[in-house]
């Protein structure tokens, strides 16, 4: 069974909770970051910006070419759309060549919102270089981890 986050810390301490740890540390940072958000005129849910910074790159995508552009799923990014448009931050509308399949585009509001992002980005990567300069590089330890489990999975690690 899953631990939860609400599990005392010294639980979560347990090694074989290292994914629920994670998923911990993520749960933090998104719940210290929305005021931060919100002294900046962000109005994008934080697990949102980086479906917004895709779609800025792109001009207009599909969620699939967006899950692929984020290595996220496809469920995933449809999921977060309706947020989105609701905030007037995307727009979506058929592909000509496939009605079934729908395109997404910024809209004004979006590409404002963007730059918001990428000018917090900018102030909260100094932050976070402060904070590794105390705790030591998670960025760089989290990035290893994944690489090292898609080059050999837990699977092939039990002996």
């Amino acid at each position: 069974m899953p631990a939860s986050t609400d599990l005392p810390a010294r639980e979560l301490d347990d090694i074989s909770f290292l994914g629920r740890l994670s998923e911990a540390l993520s749960t933090r940072i998104e719940e210290q970051t929305r005021p931060l958000f919100d002294d900046a005129g962000i109005t994008v849910p934080v697990r949102s910006c980086s479906l917004l910074t895709a779609l800025g790159s792109a001009g207009e995508a599909s969620a699939a070419e967006l899950a692929r552009a984020l290595g996220q799923s496809h469920q995933l990014v449809i999921q977060k759309c309706p947020a989105l448009l609701r905030l007037g931050l995307i727009t979506q509308h058929p592909d000509s060549a496939d009605a079934r399949r729908k395109i997404f585009r910024l809209t004004e509001a979006g590409h404002d919102q963007l730059r918001r992002i990428e000018a917090y980005s900018v102030r909260i990567s100094g932050v976070y270089r402060s904070l590794f300069a105390e705790v030591g590089d998670v960025h760089g330890a989290i990035l290893r981890a994944l690489n090292a489990l898609e080059m050999r999975p837990l699977r092939e690690r039990v002996g």
